[in-house]
């Protein structure tokens, strides 16, 4: 006999607020944690403690914590690589695409965000080769990651192509080292960006989050590229 649908309901409440009070109990204990941080892992005692895209581990009691990965035995599945996929995509989905600088085929196939710095090298390698991740079916969309951050000249350098009338030619002209004249202007999403990459826990430039949340970090030429992405659909199928 199925349960009546308000007796589902009344069963699931309790059962919310009281995993809602054992999140606050535990942040509590642990200094400058808020419940929202921290999630119920399958191990007992055991919770999950997450800052952006990074998370480690720690003890019911608040005493202890530890960095690495979960696995689950039965089908030696990553479980937090799982988790970091879909912590990385939160992170982007609030962020408009209207804010990105974007070199997209007429029916794209694939879509990656990569995180890109003006002055590094293997992102103006990267973006030397557009066309051709284009002709190969690649929606790359841009988002600013300026490594030296604020204040630095290759901070200036991404504002001035974000604050640009035209974002796609003052990107492409940047990556090949000419100057820019665009004017400054406040409505940029750079730090934005930026922070957004810092959360992530990004330690370099380009880094490529695949539609899964997959981070590929570093540059793949065209057809490496396109492999990838195929074994990345391939495996969110499975």
């Amino acid at each position: 006999m199925k349960r009546p649908l308000i007796l589902s309901i009344l069963l699931i409440v309790p059962a919310l607020a009281m995993a809602a009070a054992d999140l606050a109990a535990v942040a509590a204990r642990i200094p400058g944690a808020k419940p929202a941080e921290l999630r119920v892992t399958p191990v007992p005692g055991i919770y999950e403690y997450r800052r952006g895209a990074e998370m480690v581990y720690v003890t019911e009691d608040g005493r202890y914590a530890f960095a690495g990965d979960l696995y689950q035995l039965s089908d030696r599945s990553n479980l937090s690589d799982t988790r970091r996929r879909e912590l990385r995509l939160e992170l982007l989905k609030p962020m408009a695409e209207s804010g990105m600088v974007v070199f997209a085929p007429p029916n794209p196939k694939y879509t990656i965000t990569v995180f890109t710095d003006i002055d590094c090298g293997y992102c103006r390698t990267l973006h030397s080769q557009m066309a051709e991740y284009n002709r190969l079916g690649i929606k790359v969309r841009y988002v600013a990651f300026p490594r030296s951050g604020p204040d630095t000249e290759s901070w200036t350098k991404a504002e001035q192509v974000w604050c640009a009338k035209d974002t796609k030619a003052a990107l492409t002209r940047a990556k090949k080292g000419e100057k820019l004249d665009s004017a400054l202007c406040k409505s940029n999403p750079v730090a934005e960006q930026y922070a957004m990459g810092r959360a992530m826990g990004l330690a370099g430039t380009p880094g490529i989050i695949t539609e899964t949340g997959e981070l590929l970090p570093g540059y793949l030429p065209p057809q490496s590229l396109l492999q990838a992405l195929q074994e990345d659909a391939t495996a969110k199928r499975r």
